[in-house]
């Protein structure tokens, strides 16, 4: 299976900050994201991996897919520049879809800042919008049979920000 490299993620230089984003359809390269976002300017780098886990609230998971509306990478950058620029800080960012195992790294979130305070907070922020704000649904199957839908996605969002 192909990984993720960090040339095909699309990047931009923000007002104030620099950031990458991507939906992924095969493995992330996480070394490379982290390698990307750290330049001699930054004394912190945090990183943030969700990870598929064998269990959600009491069941068991066996297997998991997630699929993204044909529009989720315009709402994954807007976030990134958004908080790339505002807080000054070098973002990459990639969600992956498809079939995941458990373990499969699921979504890959990397900040680099000048300090650590900063780049702990703004990884925390932005992993919570991705969350909330980024059209991507996933289907977990459970160990007894049954299956669910879940996201989170667009539960705030402003009428005019709709898809």
């Amino acid at each position: 299976m192909a990984t993720v490299s960090v040339d095909l993620l699309r990047g931009e230089l923000g007002q104030k900050g620099v950031f990458r984003a991507a939906i992924a359809d095969s493995p992330i390269d996480v070394s490379a994201l982290e390698h990307w976002a750290l330049t001699p300017e930054c004394g912190a780098l945090v990183t943030f991996r969700g990870v598929v886990r064998n269990h959600d609230h009491g069941r068991g998971v066996t297997a998991m897919k997630y699929e993204s509306h044909p529009r989720a990478s315009v709402f994954l950058e807007r976030l990134v520049s958004q908080v790339a620029a505002s807080h000054q800080v070098r973002v990459a960012a990639v969600h992956r879809t498809g079939a995941l195992a458990i373990g499969d790294v699921a979504l890959v979130v990397a900040i680099a800042a000048a300090h650590r305070k900063e780049a702990f907070a703004v990884c925390d922020q932005l992993v919570d919008l991705i969350k909330a704000e980024v059209p991507i649904w996933k289907h977990q199957a459970f160990e007894n049979g049954q299956s669910e839908w879940v996201s989170e996605c667009g539960a705030d969002r402003p009428e005019g920000d709709r898809l």
